[in-house]
Formats: structure tokens, C-alpha cells, sequence
């Protein structure tokens, strides 16, 4: 039994938190891998990233385990949001060995998407005490839609949020993928109003859909017309989290996250544009023993396809807020 979300990796939890309302409009998520951490990798491909810690993840660098990701917004203020987390996992003991019991180093990097001013209140941001209220929340239960760091979301003209996917492969290797949708580029095709990942969904994935009608594409292209957020690019990113059970080095971690930009491209368009600072990470639990050439091309496939499916369940999942429309409330006629 599965929940099709990034949790039915082994060992990989998940928590969010949020602010809504008083001027607020933004949360937190933190995917926690197992307590002796996991090998990591990355793939930066925005023109306007808000990260931490990446470079640690580069091939060449020291440290080969992480122990959580952080998915903030609050653009580079949210990045405030990872010490909270790195203070819990310190007081856990969770972290870079560093001599006697209880010195460590928590490495969690990290990325952030850009929703300030989305709930009223432009400074307001996610930040410790935020961070740390999404870690204690850490469950293998996965919310989608507005929370955590989905919580103030765009992407094209309607809201964005998180979503969530997952694939068992037949050799056993689990990958999971939880992603924050935040993009300058649209998930919906404009010709059809469909969306751009349903034909690469699976059962399940969504809720039944059909082509929305003429009336709704007319009354979406309107609104949008009309709204002056979108007379220029907003400041955007998509952001989040591949997880697999395989053995994978940091190398190959930063493949997979490469390839998960793939799946991006197949479900939002324009992607990785400069108002954006779209940002994979990568995690390996280890669980499993190390994989030939030929399964690592399987377990890449795998990983851009269950971005593309996390994409779509996120944006169906989501709830107008912020004067952002959902896809729900645009296209009411696609719902059967």
C-alpha cells in the first residue's frame, strides 16, 4: 500500500507548517531523511536561486550525507526558516559527527521561492521559529496544495502549491518527489486549459478531468488579461525534493536532480527563466544495494516522470487564497 507522495521512500519523513492571514501568506517544508542522514545531490537551473548549502553538495566537496532539506518561501529572508530546523536536529543529535556525543553539525541545505507580499504584508517571512514548528510536524503523512512552503504559490496566473508522487519500480527501488510549484511559466495550456502534466499522470494521480469548455478558457484568458501581476514576470521558483531508497553516489544524486528539471519542463512552460530559480535537490537513503548503469537510466526516467505527475497533483490540489485563483475555481468545467 502506498500513498503515491515522497514518503513511501523508506526512513524519509516529511513536515510544513504555515501562516495565513494578518498579512501573512507563506510557510516551510522540511523533508527529513533518516537519523545517519542521506547522500545528496543538486541541480540548480533558475536565473534567480535563494539556496544554502548547495556547493557542500558538489562531487568533489567533503561532507557525502545530509540530514534534512529545507523548502521555504519567503524568498532569501525564508532562508531564516533553516535554523530552526538545524537547531532541532542539533538538539537531537542529528548532524555531522564532530567529536563526543552530541557534537554535530546538522547539514541541511536548502532552497527558497519568492512569495513576499502575497498575503499583504511584504516583510513577512518564514523563519525559525517556523522552521522549527514544520520539523516537529514531521510524519510520513503528506498534505498537498496550499501549505508549507506552497502556501503563498503562483504559477502562471493561478495558485500554485505542493504536490506529491511516487513510483515502485520493478526491481523494488522506491523514488518519491514532493515539489513547491512556484513558476513564472503557466501549468495550464492556454490553447485547451488542460494541463500540461495530465497526460503524463497515472491512475490515481488526479481526479477525473476533461477538456474545460469554451465559456471557462474565455473567462481565464479575461482574468488574466486583467491582472496586473502578470503585465511583467513575477518573481517565482519552483523547488523540492527527489528521494530514493537506492545506493547512489553524490555524483549520481546530482543526475537524478538534473533529470528531475526534465520533468519540470514537461509540466510548466516557460521553465527556468531568470525570474525563477528552480532548484532540485536529491536524496539517497542507501537502503538498497548500489545499481547498474542500466537500472540508474530506469530510476532517471522514473524520477523526471513523478516531477512532472508532483507538478499536477500540486495545482489540482490547490486552494484559491491570496486573490490567487485555483485551477479548481478557473476551471470549474474540467472537473467531472
Amino acid at each position: 500500500m502506498t500513498s503515491n507522495s515522497i514518503t513511501d521512500v523508506p526512513g524519509i519523513r516529511v513536515g510544513q507548517a504555515e501562516r495565513i492571514g494578518d498579512g501573512w501568506l507563506s510557510g516551510a517544508t522540511v523533508v527529513l531523511a533518516p537519523p545517519g542522514g542521506a547522500v545528496g545531490g543538486v541541480d540548480v537551473r533558475g536565473g534567480g536561486p535563494g539556496t544554502r548549502e548547495t556547493d557542500l553538495l558538489d562531487p568533489r566537496n567533503l561532507v557525502e550525507l545530509v540530514h534534512a532539506v529545507v523548502l521555504s518561501g519567503g524568498s532569501a529572508l525564508g532562508l531564516a526558516s533553516v535554523d530552526g530546523v538545524a537547531q532541532r536536529l542539533l538538539h537531537d543529535g542529528v548532524g555531522f559527527p564532530m567529536g563526543g556525543p552530541g557534537e554535530v553539525v546538522p547539514i541541511v541545505p536548502a532552497a527558497v521561492l519568492f512569495d513576499l507580499g502575497r498575503g499583504g504584508t511584504f516583510a513577512n517571512h518564514p523563519d525559525a521559529a517556523l522552521g522549527a514548528a514544520a520539523y516537529d510536524a514531521a510524519s510520513t503523512d503528506v498534505r498537498e496544495g496550499t501549505v508549507g512552503a506552497g502556501t503563498g504559490a503562483r504559477v502562471g496566473g493561478l495558485k500554485g502549491g505542493i504536490g506529491s508522487a511516487s513510483v515502485r519500480l520493478e526491481d523494488g527501488t522506491t523514488i518519491g518527489v514532493l515539489v513547491a510549484v512556484n513558476a513564472v511559466g503557466s501549468a495550464v495550456d492556454p490553447r485547451t486549459g488542460e494541463l500540461y502534466a495530465e497526460r503524463h499522470c497515472v491512475p490515481g494521480d488526479l481526479p477525473p478531468l476533461r477538456r474545460p469548455t469554451e465559456d471557462d478558457l474565455v473567462a481565464a484568458r479575461a482574468a488574466a488579461a486583467a491582472d496586473p501581476s502578470l503585465v511583467k514576470p513575477p518573481f517565482a521558483t519552483t523547488i523540492g525534493v527527489i528521494a530514493t531508497d537506492a545506493t547512489l553516489t553524490k555524483a549520481q544524486c546530482a543526475k537524478v536532480s538534473g533529470v528531475g528539471h526534465d520533468g519540470l519542463a514537461r509540466a510548466i512552460n516557460p521553465v527556468h527563466t531568470m525570474f525563477d530559480g528552480d532548484t532540485l535537490f536529491t536524496l539517497a537513503t542507501g537502503a538498497r544495494e548500489p545499481v547498474d548503469v542500466f537500472a540508474f537510466q530506469d530510476l532517471l526516467t522514473a524520477a523526471g516522470d513523478c516531477v512532472t505527475r508532483a507538478v499536477g497533483r500540486a495545482v489540482l490540489a490547490a486552494e484559491s487564497a491570496g486573490g490567487m485563483r485555483s485551477y479548481r475555481e478557473a476551471f470549474p468545467s474540467a472537473l467531472i
